[in-house]
């Protein structure tokens, strides 16, 4: 299509203006091709903007892909280093979740938007298997599926203990037929808590019954009995209740005063094995018992046995006394006889005894060497935990308790011993408290005596000099305790649990409190002893000697004093709750300096002075309390 283009003016624009003077027409002639030209090229342009060209080009998409054929890949090219799988399993730290899983598992703050348009049936075709119907689980069964490996329960008493285990089994039973194997300690102690089982008997089985499980031969259970040996109370497991809460009201008790426990667990495995090999049944061992075991180089062998036939271990026991071997238990014998504090082997909660056992000089500190530490004893804790099973408090004793969920983050170390004491090795500071605990433990550590008669001088002297012998030799054990302290505290940064951070700073400010108060007690007897001061009334006739909050000492036990605050301070305001702050709190309950005070005490007046009539009196007093009749309740029994 041609354009039109229209025809140059042949004179310029200037000369067609007309001259001045010239006639109206003759401009007017001269512009109209102008005006014409204008609007021709006008309606040109605008004809041109209304064509549109559309031009089709074929651009067909065509995807290549190629697959590579790659050699054959040997499993001897990647060569795997051993010493990474060696602390695989319960015994190691490979459940330790990395931090790109935890990223990976992280659930975000916003779901996925839905994608509202739906896809197209014709291309989306899923081939589908034909599969078997799957039942619905049981809804209690997804509420019983609880992690409960390596915990210490406190389900209120021994009442609450056997609801528990009630429970335990009902959910077994869910699952498979069930063995339940009642291993009782035989101990005199422990009397009262077998019978209160046995009167529970038919009631764990009156909740399986209402829960219908456990009948037509699903539960059968068998009852043996443990002390210097293990007794099989049942030859073979039964279905009866009535004759299992028979057999334990009858059980006869064990005088050797020893706990075999842990063989005991290795033998009434290797017993009734079959059940579990041949029967395919879920065994569970019920150990009821108060206290540690005796066979404690044992537990690594039962623990082996459980855990290769698969059966889990509970315990109905008492909480460990906080860093101590020893608790208390009141009990009354077969002849009716009670027996009140008597001393057990409940503890430590530990392998080692990680506590200084150190007294509290001029504080009060009754019951805090009862105190529960939440756990219970550390191999009997450790068989459940390796079995999958729990430990159940039934008794805490009568000291200072605490809260399980406060104590949730200061769990002892259930390792084995092996990799505990490598701990030790590669942790000066972790060596350096066990050592320093096992030092304390072989001291002997004097009670200061705070009275003292000063009616003559010569009494006066005689008191102090005797005071003061035991703290010669105490003041070289506590300096062996702080030095062996100090050793570890370039590696106190690396303590990786609270509870060994609390157990170490509590070491350390109660040695350097001790031992500021150890030389000022010395320091003050010795003054006293040389230059006594006058009474300032005339009716004094002693001296006592308490706690002050001024210090007359040098330089370097005052900067004792100083880091025994920041040390206890710190565990106070780091471990709020626990063990460890209570016993800071208690040991800076009292200033740690000394003064002394006069007072007046009930002092004898010499035999010569009395009367004839008196001395007849006192003597008769005497002979009436030696023919008392007195019932001798003979030598304390051994539990």
């Amino acid at each position: 299509m041609k354009i039109p283009v229209a025809e140059p003016i042949a004179e310029p624009i200037a000369e067609s203006v007309a001259e001045p003077g010239t006639p109206a027409a003759s401009a007017t002639s001269t512009t109209v091709p102008f005006v014409v030209s204008l609007g021709v090229h006008v309606l040109l342009l605008l004809g041109l903007a209304s064509i549109v060209r559309v031009t089709f080009v074929d651009q067909t998409l065509v995807l290549q892909s190629e697959i590579e054929e790659q050699d054959e890949i040997a499993l001897e090219d990647f060569e795997l280093d051993a010493k990474h799988f060696e602390d695989v399993g319960n015994e190691g730290d490979a459940n330790l979740i990395s931090e790109s899983m935890a990223i990976a598992t992280h659930v975000g703050p916003e779901s996925p938007r839905e994608i509202e348009q739906p896809l197209d049936k014709d291309v989306l075709v899923i081939d589908v298997l034909p599969t078997e119907e799957l039942p619905e689980p049981n809804e209690t069964d997804l509420l019983e599926k609880v992690d409960t490996t390596g915990t210490t329960e406190h389900p209120g008493g021994v009442d609450g203990a056997i609801d528990r285990i009630a429970f335990e089994i009902a959910a077994s039973l869910r699952e498979n037929k069930t063995l339940v194997i009642w291993l009782f300690d035989a101990s005199l102690s422990l009397k009262s808590r077998r019978v209160a089982i046995a009167d529970r008997f038919e009631n764990i089985y009156r909740q399986l019954e209402d829960q219908k499980v456990g009948a037509n031969g699903d539960l059968v259970t068998a009852v043996s009995a443990f002390g210097e040996s293990t007794s099989f109370l049942t030859e073979a497991p039964v279905e009866d209740v009535a004759s299992v809460a028979k057999v334990v009201r009858k059980l006869s008790p064990d005088v050797s005063g020893k706990e075999n426990v842990f063989r005991a667990v290795a033998e009434v495995t290797e017993k009734w094995k079959s059940y579990r090999t041949k029967e395919r049944r879920s065994v569970m061992i019920v150990v009821v018992t108060d206290e540690r075991g005796d066979d404690f180089e044992y537990v690594e062998r039962a623990i082996e046995l459980v855990r290769k036939r698969g059966i889990r271990v509970f315990c109905i026991g008492n909480a460990a006394v906080f860093g101590r071997e020893k608790g208390y238990v009141n009990f009354t014998d077969a002849k009716g006889t009670r027996w009140d504090n008597r001393p057990v082997d409940q503890g430590p909660e530990t392998v080692r005894a990680e506590r200084l056992q150190l007294p509290f000089w001029g504080a009060k500190a009754g019951g805090l060497e009862r105190m529960s530490a939440t756990y219970g004893p550390y191999a009997l804790t450790r068989l459940c935990t390796e079995s999958d099973g729990l430990y159940l408090v039934a008794d805490e004793n009568r000291g200072p308790r605490f809260d399980p969920e406060v104590m949730r983050d200061y769990p002892p170390d259930y390792r084995p011993i092996a990799r505990y004491e490598r701990d030790l090795e590669s942790n000066l500071a972790k060596g350096a408290l066990i050592r320093a605990a096992q030092i304390n433990r072989a001291t002997k550590v004097p009670t200061p005596r705070v009275r003292f008669r000063a009616d003559t001088d010569a009494n006066l002297r005689k008191g102090m000099v005797d005071a003061q012998k035991p703290f010669a030799e105490f003041d070289h054990h506590l300096k062996e305790i702080h030095q062996s302290l100090e050793r570890g505290e370039k590696d106190r940064e690396q303590l990786d649990t609270p509870r060994w951070r609390a157990s170490y700073d509590l070491a350390m400010g109660r040695i350097l409190a001790m031992r500021v108060r150890a030389y000022g007690y010395n320091l003050a007897l010795a003054e006293m002893k040389t230059t006594p001061p006058k009474f300032e009334r005339d009716a004094s006739n002693m001296w006592r000697i308490a706690p002050t909050a001024e210090m007359d000492a040098p330089p370097m036990i005052r900067r004792m004093a100083k880091q025994s605050q920041e040390y206890l301070d710190r565990v106070i305001d780091e471990h709020a709750g626990t063990p460890w702050a209570m016993l800071a709190q208690r040991e800076l309950s009292e200033p740690m300096g000394w003064a002394w005070k006069e007072g007046k005490m009930y002092i004898a007046p010499p035999a010569s002075s009395k009367s004839r009539k008196q001395l007849e009196f006192e003597e008769e007093e005497k002979k009436r309390e030696r023919n008392k009749p007195k019932r001798d309740p003979g030598p304390p029994p051994n539990l």
